[in-house]
């Protein structure tokens, strides 16, 4: 039996003064049950040592709309509050299985605005999607097709920062099926000056997205700091710095989505390396432009698609001195400040760096395919020391 990849297919769409009213109401209900949930289960374990599983949290949700003071919980649909207790009681899975931080209170002001609807609260019919406690069907914009015969499981409706509505369906996506074989390895390696540069010799420019909008945004953002807080003008100023920031990260998840579909389409085998973005940004000078850069997401995306189609994607340890070894020779050079963009080794070969380190990672890659997941291919240089047991002496680009 063939199991289809599940997708979700994410729609902006326009609700109606009432529906607005409604699915608001639904956020602050979600979020005050989990915030219940997790303020019930942190008190066992303090007091008692009781861990407190999501059967018995729903059985305090039963309880809380029976009270007088909770009783407004019973004015919207209780699957969202279902799975709102689902949610946290995988958030301690995650904590428990040391995947995840210890599960955070939501905030009315900073977290996200959301509720996930299961096949029994909500109607899909001829094209139309209605939610409980709804009478008219959400009026989407219908951007794309959702798969023929498609039949939604969940339903997740959001509104971000900038106010825009979406809604999410999650659905078998029968199209989704690996790819034919090919033969093609690249490697990738990843900068500012250059997004990626290929081991193809290919460089593909940064945009910068960021940049294209700095100073708008920071003309918004010195009025915003100017409102008063709690006033309705600092509600409008930090709606236009939202909106600013939405269309930034629009461009940016549109651009990664189509680089990282090619490099998938194109290539059999994707070699990338293990990048610390989190310990990188803590350089101040550097930190804004590789967040820009969206390293984090581009590999989530690669790895990901390539699950989808078929495809293999090798991660190459972080302190593989990719930009230093000569792709040549295999000799490694003691330094190479980040201000060097040329060098010439000693065998004559002058090298691009950051051409050189998508061919090294190339071959890195190779040798992990022939050797066995996870094993680091040991590389001497003309002293006969192993090339990669040396720690590089600062961060590789």
């Amino acid at each position: 039996m063939t199991t289809h990849v599940k997708r979700a297919f994410k729609y902006r769409f326009c609700p109606t003064d009432a529906q607005a009213a409604e699915l608001s109401r639904t956020f602050g209900c979600v979020r005050k049950v989990y915030n219940l949930a997790l303020a019930a289960r942190t008190e066992a374990w303090v007091t008692r040592q009781e861990r407190v599983n999501y059967n018995a949290t729903s059985a305090m949700l039963t309880a809380w709309k029976k009270t007088e003071e909770l009783a407004y919980l019973n004015d919207v649909s209780s699957v969202p509050l279902q799975q709102a207790l689902r949610h946290l009681q995988m958030a301690f899975t995650h904590f428990f299985g040391k995947r995840a931080k210890y599960p955070r209170f939501k905030s009315r002001k900073t977290s996200r605005r959301s509720a996930e609807y299961t096949s029994s609260a909500f109607r899909f019919r001829d094209g139309k999607l209605t939610l409980a406690k709804m009478t008219e069907p959400l009026d989407i914009v219908w951007s794309r097709p959702l798969p023929e015969g498609a039949s939604p499981s969940t339903v997740t409706v959001s509104q971000d920062a900038a106010g825009r509505w979406f809604v999410s369906l999650l659905c078998e996506d029968p199209s989704v099926k690996p790819l034919p074989a090919t033969g093609q390895a690249v490697g990738v390696d990843v900068g500012l000056d250059h997004l990626l540069t290929l081991s193809t010799g290919e460089k593909i420019a940064n945009p910068r997205h960021e940049r294209r909008d700095r100073a708008a945004l920071a003309k918004q953002q010195r009025r915003l700091a100017k409102k008063e807080k709690g006033s309705a003008n600092r509600a409008r100023a930090r709606l236009k710095v939202a909106k600013i920031h939405a269309r930034i990260a629009d461009r940016r998840r549109d651009s990664l989505h189509k680089l990282t579909t090619r490099l998938v389409r194109e290539n059999q085998t994707i070699v990338i390396e293990d990048l610390a973005v989190r310990n990188m940004v803590k350089n101040h000078r550097l930190a804004r432009a590789i967040s820009d850069a969206a390293w984090s997401e581009f590999r989530s995306m690669l790895e990901y698609k390539a699950r989808w189609y078929g495809r293999e994607v090798i991660v190459v340890d972080r302190w593989f001195p990719s930009s230093r070894l000569c792709s040549a020779c295999n000799t490694l050079r003691d330094t190479m400040p980040l201000n060097v963009r040329t060098w010439t080794c000693d065998c004559g070969v002058t090298h691009d760096r950051d051409v050189n380190a998508a061919h090294n990672l190339l071959a890195a890659g190779l040798a992990v395919t022939v050797c066995g997941a996870g094993v680091r291919p040991q590389r001497s240089t003309p002293d006969g020391q192993s090339a990669t047991k040396q720690k590089p002496s600062r961060r590789e680009p």
